[in-house]
């Protein structure tokens, strides 16, 4: 456990080869939190990873905080990690809005970081929060989407996040529960391309850090101003490195991000896997992540380590 400040310590694992390539993972979400699966990527015998949760997720604590928690705590939070470790550069692996976040860290400190690895891209723009809280996806998923909107009532949907917010954070932790197991029933039941659209109840304490923390980023528009839009910023790591890998039927982060990104970013290449969505265990995403690391493991000099 590592304190951070501001009154949160954040959960750090070390695994692999502590001579290996550093790199560090950061989850989705906010608020998903790391698991062992995740390790799985990285060949223990050439990686040094480091996994950690998020602030109020997983198990770091205080559990399901949004206080001192933006985008910029997380980008600090990640610098503290590094120096605590004594690493000069790693490299920087993020899925979904880990993508977000490892390009914002990116662009914050560009020579810290030797290769961007990214899947499922999120800008964290206003299009990207209407497509999947707007009734975009729910052209989709009609069904689904009818059930996502009816704990609110009609007057309130034409804001999904600010009316899921209102109940969120209410105080009354039963009435939380119920709008955070419906908020992530969403997000869940549209991960994956095989998805029959079966609701599946997430334990309370999972739901609610999940859905508090993506909330609050989202209804604060990732605690990103104009001027620190990441497409703006995309000359900050024009030399950096990175591979994009994306799902073609991705429903909840659509390919049109990936593809933006990629034609603004010179050292990028894009891995469009054809028959996939946004998760990440998905056979395509998964055996194409693994083929990179693998890849990034051999060019070790290449990278400066």
């Amino acid at each position: 456990m590592l304190e951070v400040g501001d009154g949160h310590t954040i959960y750090v694992e070390e695994v692999g080869n502590p001579a290996g390539l550093p790199v560090v993972v950061l989850h989705g979400g906010p608020g998903g939190g790391c698991s062992p699966a995740m390790r799985r990527f990285f060949d223990p015998d050439r990686f040094r990873t480091i996994l950690f949760d998020q602030r109020g997720c997983g198990r770091s604590r205080p559990h399901a905080c949004v206080e001192a928690n933006t985008t910029w705590h997380l980008v600090s939070d990640i610098e503290r990690i590094r120096t605590t470790l004594g690493l000069d550069r790693w490299i920087v692996f993020g899925g979904s809005w880990g993508a977000t976040l490892g390009l914002v860290y990116a662009q914050a400190h560009p020579d810290r970081v030797a290769a961007l690895v990214l899947r499922g891209v999120f800008l964290a723009t206003d299009g990207e929060l209407d497509w999947f809280y707007g009734g975009g996806a729910g052209r989709f998923w009609p069904d689904l989407w009818a059930r996502f909107q009816e704990p609110i009532p009609y007057a309130e949907r034409g804001d999904m996040i600010a009316a899921y917010h209102k109940r969120l954070f209410s105080g009354d932790r039963a009435e939380e529960v119920v709008h955070a197991r419906a908020w992530a029933a969403w997000e869940n039941a549209l991960a994956s391309i095989d998805s029959d659209g079966a609701h599946i109840e997430s334990p309370a304490d999972y739901a609610l850090a999940f859905s508090k923390l993506e909330n609050h980023y989202f209804i604060n528009k990732a605690f990103l101003d104009a001027g620190q839009q990441i497409m703006a910023n995309m000359p900050r790591i024009a030399r950096v490195p990175g591979t994009i890998v994306q799902g073609r039927h991705d429903m909840i982060c659509p390919p049109h991000s990936a593809w933006a990104l990629h034609h603004a970013w010179p050292a990028s290449e894009l891995r469009m896997v054809p028959r996939a969505g946004h998760a990440v265990s998905e056979p395509g995403i998964a055996s194409e992540l693994v083929r990179t690391m693998d890849r990034l493991a051999g060019e070790g000099p290449a990278l400066g380590f």
